[in-house]
């Protein structure tokens, strides 16, 4: 997949960078200082980029573990995200990455240890018996490069012993080989990201059809994993109601409800910077031209210029979609996003 690797000068002696590098024989592969110079260097093309990007191995120092913003969760009250690798090999084109990076090159972060630190350190704050959720694929693909870098493999064990600590594996891929070849984890939730086939058809560029995700969600829930759904983000139009319809018929098809862990939603929102250089990357992409809104919204905790469909707007496709959701599911399992 990757012609070319960077790698830092601070990972080139790390055990997993040179498992990946022996693994990814005869690249090219070019050192450098800190992975940032190729991140946010200036007069970079992301569209060329993200049809062959280069794979950049690093070491993620500072602020590993960080808090989930306001109002997304699954039901705990500490929430916590952290981020392996940074933009995703998949091109959604409504995904926030796009207007957040300079580079559509890849970032995997290769020490895992330290971020298991910093979780087990975060778990520890909390009361004894105190759930603490932790999620993954905020940044990337939870599992997308799995068979390359073993994220999973090396997460799941690792929260399994930090005691009332949950994962969340965020993914839109098929990828299931890896989760298959160990036990499922109790306090895992593989999470799968679904929009209604349309829109994922002219949005989701080399995103595994819905049919192949399924078919991942069957094996997975055959083999005792906990399963979550996540109908994010939510993008309007003039059929929104039958399109949705449309799509919990497909999942829920297949999916097993009753053993499902958790279904969560929200609509298209993000930063108004990040918008405004999506919409030069691709001025012509319908989706940016919805009635779509700046207002001032939170992230974080700071007062933020957002692009969305406004709130009342938002309310009524959160609260329409419940609506068919209840059809399927408890509404105990129901986790509106209002971010």
């Amino acid at each position: 997949m990757f012609n070319t690797i960077y790698i830092e000068e601070a990972a080139r002696d790390h055990p997993r960078a040179r498992a990946i590098l022996k693994r990814l024989r005869g690249r090219t592969v070019i050192e450098c200082r800190h992975y940032g110079e190729l991140l946010n260097r200036k007069s970079q093309n992301f569209r060329l980029q993200k049809a062959r990007p280069a794979l950049v191995l690093a070491e993620k120092r500072g602020e590993r573990v960080l808090p989930a913003p306001a109002g997304y969760g699954i039901g705990a009250r500490r929430n916590y995200y952290f981020s392996h690798c940074l933009n995703c090999v998949y091109d959604c084109r409504y995904c926030f990455l796009q207007g957040m990076y300079r580079s559509a090159h890849i970032v995997l972060f290769v020490n895992y240890e330290d971020f298991v630190g910093d979780i087990k350190r975060a778990a520890a704050a909390a009361a004894p018996g105190e759930a603490v959720h932790f999620f993954s694929g905020y940044d990337g693909d939870s599992l997308a490069l799995e068979p390359l870098t073993g994220f999973a493999r090396h997460f799941v064990p690792a929260l399994d012993g930090i005691a009332d600590a949950w994962l969340e594996l965020r993914t839109k891929s098929a990828q299931t080989w890896g989760l298959l070849d160990m036990p499922p984890s109790p306090r895992c939730v593989v999470a799968y990201s679904f929009t209604p086939d349309a829109i994922a058809a002219a949005t989701e560029h080399g995103v595994p059809p819905i049919a192949r995700r399924l078919a991942a969600i069957k094996r997975l829930q055959r083999h005792g994993w906990r399963i979550g759904l996540r109908l994010d983000p939510l993008i309007d139009c003039a059929d929104f109601d039958a399109r949705y319809r449309g799509l919990l018929e497909t999942l829920f098809e297949v999916v097993d409800a009753d053993a499902l862990h958790s279904v969560s939603f929200g609509p298209f929102r993000m930063p108004a910077g990040y918008f405004e250089r999506m919409v030069q990357l691709y001025p012509r992409e319908k989706i940016f031209a919805a009635a779509l809104k700046k207002s001032t919204g939170k992230s974080g905790g700071q007062s933020n210029n957002m692009v969305g469909y406004g709130e009342r707007r938002e309310a009524d496709m959160r609260e329409r979609l419940r609506d068919m959701l209840t059809q399927y599911t408890r509404p105990q399992m129901l986790f509106p996003c209002v971010a």
